[in-house]
């Protein structure tokens, strides 16, 4: 069985994978792994030790999924869950699964939530999430805020469909890159989620470290006040990642989680952002990946691996049509219902 251990140092980590008794592989990982590939050269270069986007230049332990095999399809993909094939489902989720719930997603060229920052004065877009410019001029930060609180947004089919996976008993764990709360929203267990890039269900003082519930952030913002530390009077800022911090402990902690998987979803996610994007390449070379997506990214734009399916178009399109191959279109249904009648009786007792 794979472990993972990660070892802190001052400024490199270095993660050991260990495929087997005979297989040990170290990679460092830089200080600030919330990153933005780099495109000096046309390729991204991955937490893999320079594994960049064509599989010709990944190590051969990546380039497991190379080999080719017979091709699977979406349609063998849902008959071998509905015949028990498939029981350690593993997810990886990007802002493409919240679009439908009226959440853009963050490089779309026209509708990419850095596409509309324009009129917050910033910098550059990226500034919105980096952690000096919100300690020097948090104003931004908050004003976004206000747009992405958990409350604003409903869950969407595709947030219910992973539920469902949960509710069958079938999804080891979903890696999202989303800050929206939207799963937590459609009812999948916090055990379950591993929030890459953090949550506003939490908060902590930037000077002080004191830690605060979500709530405090999201009252004072929705209040349009800057939230303050009750013990310094330091800044308030959700435990979200910003530019320059480091991924919660809980990303690193379940990385055992990809060696056991026997199903790859990768859903509404550009993989870019690292290390999040090198994930997909952690599965075992023998574990199909499916790809439901706008675009096809990282190992599936290597359309000759047998092991990688994609279902392009929109995504909630793609989870509707998986979910009819399966045969779970009622089930989804009732669910999306109960949640939101419950949604409607919670606002009808504090209105």
């Amino acid at each position: 069985m794979a472990l993972l251990c990660v070892s802190y140092q001052s400024s490199i980590k270095k993660m050991v994978l260990v495929a087997s008794s005979q297989l040990q592989r170290v990679r460092g990982i830089h200080d600030s792994p919330f990153q933005l590939p780099s495109h000096t050269d046309g390729h991204r270069t991955s937490l893999l030790s320079g594994c960049k986007s064509g599989l010709q230049s990944c190590p051969s332990w990546v380039r497991a999924h190379s080999t080719k095999s017979s091709s699977l399809s979406i349609t063998d993909v849902a008959e071998k869950i509905k015949e028990g094939f498939y029981r350690r489902i593993l997810v990886m989720a990007g802002a493409g699964i919240s679009t439908d719930s009226g959440i853009p997603d963050f490089r779309s060229p026209t509708s990419g939530l850095f596409s509309k920052l324009q009129d917050y004065s910033l910098p550059y877009p990226e500034a919105i999430f980096d952690l000096s410019y919100f300690l020097h001029e948090p104003s931004p930060f908050l004003r976004l805020s206000q747009e992405l609180l958990p409350g604003r947004h409903r869950p969407n089919s595709a947030h219910y469909f992973l539920r469902l996976l949960h509710d069958k008993g079938i999804l080891l764990r979903l890696y999202t890159q989303n800050i929206d709360g939207l799963e937590r929203a459609a009812g999948i267990p916090a055990e379950k989620l591993v929030e890459a890039h953090g949550t506003f269900a939490s908060s902590t003082c930037t000077m002080c470290l004191k830690e605060y519930p979500g709530e405090t952030f999201s009252d004072a913002v929705t209040k349009s006040q800057v939230p303050r530390c009750s013990a310094c009077g330091g800044l308030i800022k959700p435990d979200i990642v910003f530019f320059g911090e480091q991924l919660p402990a809980r990303f690193f902690l379940h990385l055992t989680d990809f060696p056991r998987a026997d199903l790859l979803l990768v859903m509404g996610t550009s993989l870019e952002v690292e290390p999040f994007a090198s994930l997909v390449y952690a599965v075992r070379g023998s574990t199909p990946r499916v790809l439901i997506n706008r675009d096809p990214v990282g190992p599936f734009l290597d359309n000759s691996d047998g092991l990688n399916v994609m279902e392009l178009g929109e995504v909630t399109s793609g989870v509707k049509r998986l979910v009819h191959l399966l045969g779970w279109e009622r089930e989804l249904e009732e669910l999306e219902k109960n949640t939101k009648n419950i949604d409607k009786t919670t606002e009808d007792l504090h209105p």
